[in-house]
């Protein structure tokens, strides 16, 4: 098991920055592959980022490549995205995710593991 708690969420106007942290507890955080989701209301959720176990590796989708970044510290058994030039689309709850195996995964089924979420708004 690996209980994740994200943290960092809050109100921002547009064109600003946050950073959400995500620590890990349980099993040997660097095992895992990690992930950041969101969802915003009435929709499905979103696949944003993902680092795989040692951290030299990412992959993002197009809508976000460029403005989130994800890293990881494992002595810190913390995940973090950074995000830049937020707009009022990306407001949603941001979760935090952990898979072992291929770590490049986009859907969230593939993912054994969730945060309960962190909120993000970002206001016009």
């Amino acid at each position: 098991q690996v209980q994740l708690v994200e943290s960092g969420g809050g109100l921002v106007q547009a064109g600003g920055s946050l950073r959400l942290s995500c620590a890990a507890s349980g099993r040997t955080f660097s095992n895992y592959g990690m992930a950041w989701f969101r969802q915003a209301p009435g929709k499905e959720r979103e696949f944003l980022a993902a680092i795989n176990w040692s951290g030299d590796s990412t992959y993002y989708p197009d809508s976000v490549k460029g403005r989130f970044t994800i890293s990881r510290d494992n002595a810190r058994n913390t995940v973090y995205l950074q995000m830049n030039s937020l707009k009022p689309e990306d407001t949603a709850v941001y979760y935090c995710a952990a898979k072992m195996g291929s770590w490049v995964k986009t859907a969230p089924h593939e993912y054994y593991f969730w945060g309960q979420g962190t909120q993000v708004t970002v206001s016009s």
